[in-house]
């Protein structure tokens, strides 16, 4: 397991581990695919919870939670990096949000006076068959890529998810790269990995001959210089929304 520490003003080091951030063989590819139309909208909604624990409805008027989310269970560093959600919908004094916990694509609803709502024009698609990375910024693309995918049997899971923590690894030269994006969802095939929950995440990676194949466990990996600008050139808000495109 590795050691990595927020991105942000916090310095405590911390253990996470993403689904995908092992070496592997490269797969051959070499699939190339017609362009596809991201579906988010230019400008997404983020939500950010006020407390480290967050009651989650069902439906929106519930009068009881279905469940209740802490910091602790779906962030490497509680305290210190805040429970953040993709906003999905708007309803009088709710909002509909993804959730970072399994299955994939599961949402809920928080009550709107239990989180602050802000919003961002940033936006990541990733594109498997292409092995590329775009982020936009409103209508413009400020970064167009390539990056390396899981293999066949670990893919990169397809669906909308978002970023929900920054992190920095203490030394340069490890798996992670310069920085790891840890996202909201996770491996299809993998309930755990080196002792984490198979999360998967946007990292940089000191196998820079692997960008461009399919080698990872899930995660998406960036040539160092590609995720340092991410993270110090455009300072990409937690709660950026990634559609990747299987």
């Amino acid at each position: 397991m590795r050691r990595l520490r927020p991105a942000a003003a916090a310095v405590a080091l911390l253990t996470v581990v993403l689904a995908g951030c092992s070496s592997a063989e490269p797969e051959p590819t070499g699939h190339d695919t017609a362009p596809v139309t991201s579906e988010l909208p230019a400008e997404s909604w983020i939500a950010t919870a006020g407390e480290e624990r967050v009651e989650v409805f069902a439906s929106p008027g519930d009068s009881e939670p279905g469940t209740v989310l802490a910091a602790e269970d779906v962030v490497s560093v509680p305290g210190q990096i805040p429970l953040t959600f993709l906003v999905a919908e708007q309803q009088d004094d709710w909002v509909q949000v993804h959730l970072p916990v399994r299955p994939n694509g599961t949402t809920g609803w928080l009550r709107a006076e239990d989180v602050s709502l802000t919003s961002t024009e940033f936006r990541i698609e990733v594109h498997l068959d292409d092995h590329r990375l775009l982020l936009h910024h409103g209508d413009a693309v400020v970064m167009n890529v390539k990056v390396a995918v899981g293999r066949e049997d670990v893919p990169t899971p397809g669906g909308v998810y978002y970023i929900k923590e920054l992190l920095q690894p203490p030394q340069a030269g490890g798996p992670y790269g310069a920085y790891a994006y840890g996202l909201s969802g996770y491996s299809p095939v993998l309930e755990s990995f080196a002792g984490g929950d198979g999360v998967i995440g946007i990292h940089g990676t000191n196998e820079p001959e692997s960008i461009g194949t399919d080698v990872s466990h899930g995660c998406i990996r960036m040539l160092d210089e590609d995720v340092t600008r991410m993270a110090e050139e455009f300072g990409l808000p937690l709660g950026t929304p990634v559609e990747i495109f299987a």
